[in-house]
């Protein structure tokens, strides 16, 4: 089965994640099909901490990608902060 998962990335303490599709069966910080975006939880107030290809994102749900719940949660996230961002 193909996943859409977070792939640990940074230092010690300073966590950086890409969002990428993989095979359920690789290890988390494995090889994988493809990055489609990043989350920094740790991002300032003028940083971006959430970008998602939302065309990307729908080509693999698409063909039948399954996200994980922090990757569903974080979609939704970005999904209210894009229409904020349009308008200002």
């Amino acid at each position: 089965m193909v996943v859409i998962r977070l792939s640990r990335g940074g230092a010690k303490a300073r966590p950086f994640f890409n969002i990428v599709v993989a095979d359920k069966r690789i290890r988390r910080d494995g090889r994988f099909i493809e990055r489609i975006g990043f989350y920094n939880p740790i991002a300032k107030d003028n940083e971006e901490s959430i970008r998602i290809a939302q065309d990307r994102l729908t080509y693999w749900r698409g063909v039948g990608a399954q996200a994980s719940p922090t990757v569903e949660r974080l979609i939704k996230q970005a999904a209210d902060k894009a229409p904020a961002a349009a308008a200002a």
